[in-house]
């Protein structure tokens, strides 16, 4: 709206630099974020839930680990609609909370190593639970 108004009024900076343009035309109004937030999360409770119950069904463990590592991605990206990707990951990767952000990070990845190339249950699911306690810390 703001730079419809500087075009309007005449006053369009043709000296804008590329990271100001970029900003420009990717903000998002916080009723869209809002939205956004919204289904991202509700997608990510869904998945995991979803995953938990294949954990049931008989070798349904590679359903679990896929649907509860894609809930907690979907459940973090939630998060970068509220305050935008860049601050996210500044506040993701900040000391107090690299080692928590790191660990989370690779037991999304050794999750899915475990169950499609080692073949081991027991180790994918201690590495959901420490995806569920390094997703709390973040």
């Amino acid at each position: 709206m703001e730079k419809l108004r500087r075009v309007l009024s005449g006053h369009e900076d043709e000296e804008q630099g590329l990271t100001a343009q970029v900003l420009d035309a990717s903000t998002l109004s916080f009723g869209t974020r809002v939205k956004w937030f919204a289904i991202c999360f509700a997608t990510g409770i869904f998945c995991s839930v979803l995953g938990t119950a294949f954990l049931w069904l008989p070798s349904g463990l590679k359903l679990f680990a896929v649907f509860y590592t894609i809930g907690n991605i979907a459940a973090l990206a939630s998060t970068c609609f509220l305050m935008g990707p860049v601050k996210q990951l500044k506040k993701m990767f900040e000391p107090t909370r690299l080692i928590a952000t790191i660990v989370m990070l690779l037991c999304l990845i050794l999750t899915l190593c475990a169950v499609f190339w080692w073949g081991k249950k027991g180790l994918a699911l201690l590495f959901c639970v420490l995806q569920f306690l390094a997703m709390t810390c973040v």
